[in-house]
């Protein structure tokens, strides 16, 4: 029997290692596309054409396929919280991307020049990335590389918001009727923001958050989750002994500048204005904001990570952008 000779098996080998290498690379580029700056969510269902124009970009991250260049790609939007991108936001673009997906990394602080917004929550708000959320779909939607119809929105806290309520139809159907998000993973969300209209997506929806959330409580979620399971495909998972920013590596500690709503449940009209509590006046800007919190909001929050509600969230996200993007 013919044996080849080893020079061809270690040809071989060293072939097999650069093909694998090669094809496990990454294409990165920075995108920019053109949103707004709405304070509130009436202020896009509203008065849309009237805001103030805001350049936005983010980081595109797409597989390489050395054998197919015009492979197109699910892509996962991610949105991050208060303070910004942090080391924890990234472990799941890293093991997103390690899944085969493309990610976007949305920079609607950066783009604005704001590092943080917590202890104010109005210097960028909800409404303003959820409307950048969707600018970038539409532009990341002509992208020769990325599936339009495999698109989903993730996001912790603030951005966690942003994913929840990106799937509000009487918001979503004013900024575009032409593409969806394909699915919705929101990480410990504000959902003390209880809506008139209760039309949402009929995309998979699905909340993950701490039992001991003092900052944007799990209570609500649970309440808006059993309010809307009947006619939108949400779910909600509750780690037991876990704060704000369970899945960090972080300790637990005390942001004594950061708002607790633990006390607080706003009724969201069909318009969009998010009314305070007795007064019932929308809280449409700032000051009104400012206002409409002293009837219910406390300074001083927990936020840091409990290491098994960690792994069990990682291991959730993977599996629910699995069965949702890659599931034919």
């Amino acid at each position: 029997m013919y044996k080849a000779p080893k020079i061809i098996y270690q040809l071989t080998l060293l072939l097999f290692i650069v093909f694998s290498s090669v094809s496990a690379q990454f294409h990165k580029e920075i995108v920019h596309f053109e949103s707004a700056n709405p304070f509130s969510l009436s202020d896009i269902i509203i008065a849309l054409d009237k805001q103030e124009k805001q350049n936005v970009f983010g980081q595109l991250t797409i597989p390489t396929d050395s054998l197919n260049h015009n492979k197109k790609y699910p892509l996962i939007i991610g949105v991050a919280g208060s303070m910004g991108w942090r080391e924890h936001h990234l472990d799941y673009i890293k093991m997103y991307q390690e899944q085969g997906f493309a990610t976007f990394e949305l920079n609607s602080f950066k783009s604005r020049g704001i590092t943080s917004t917590v202890g104010s929550q109005d210097e960028v708000t909800v409404a303003a990335v959820i409307l950048d959320a969707y600018r970038a779909l539409e532009t990341l939607a002509q992208h020769s590389n990325i599936d339009k119809d495999k698109v989903a929105i993730t996001g912790w806290s603030l951005g966690g918001g942003v994913a929840l309520f990106s799937g509000w139809l009487p918001l979503k159907n004013v900024i575009t009727t032409k593409l969806s998000f394909a699915a919705h993973l929101a990480f410990y969300p504000p959902c003390f923001i209880n809506p008139e209209n209760l039309s949402f997506t009929k995309a998979p929806m699905h909340i993950l958050i701490g039992e001991d959330d003092n900052w944007t409580p799990a209570s609500p979620c649970e309440d808006l989750v059993n309010t809307l399971s009947k006619n939108t495909n949400i779910g909600i998972t509750v780690y037991p002994d876990s704060h704000h920013g369970f899945d960090s590596k972080e300790p637990v500690s005390r942001n004594e500048k950061g708002y607790s709503f633990k006390d607080c449940l706003f009724d969201l009209t069909a318009e969009g204005d998010v009314l305070m509590n007795y007064l019932r006046l929308p809280m449409s800007n700032p000051t009104l904001q400012k206002v409409g919190f002293l009837f219910c909001v406390e300074r001083g929050v927990d936020i840091g990570g409990n290491p098994e509600a960690r792994k069990k969230s990682l291991a959730f996200a993977k599996s629910f952008m699995e069965r949702e993007l890659l599931t034919p």
